[in-house]
């Protein structure tokens, strides 16, 4: 018997494990906001790959902010 888990495409994520909201929404560990988080799993790839490319961005408007 097959695992049906083991079947499913792998999907890209930022996520690293530190999943907590800042005061803006977003998420302290991977940047992404409470919306994408929910909905990633339902995100074609390319919006995926979307999102991935802003996060640097965001992470390091973040940092400037103090």
């Amino acid at each position: 018997m097959s695992d049906p888990a083991r079947q499913l495409e792998q999907i890209e994520s930022p996520c690293i494990g530190v999943c907590r909201l800042d005061e803006n929404d977003l998420c302290v560990g991977c940047c992404r906001s409470r919306r994408e988080i929910a909905e990633w799993l339902a995100y074609s790839p390319g919006r995926r790959r979307e999102i991935m490319d802003r996060l640097p961005a965001r992470a390091e408007g973040r940092f400037a902010q103090g």
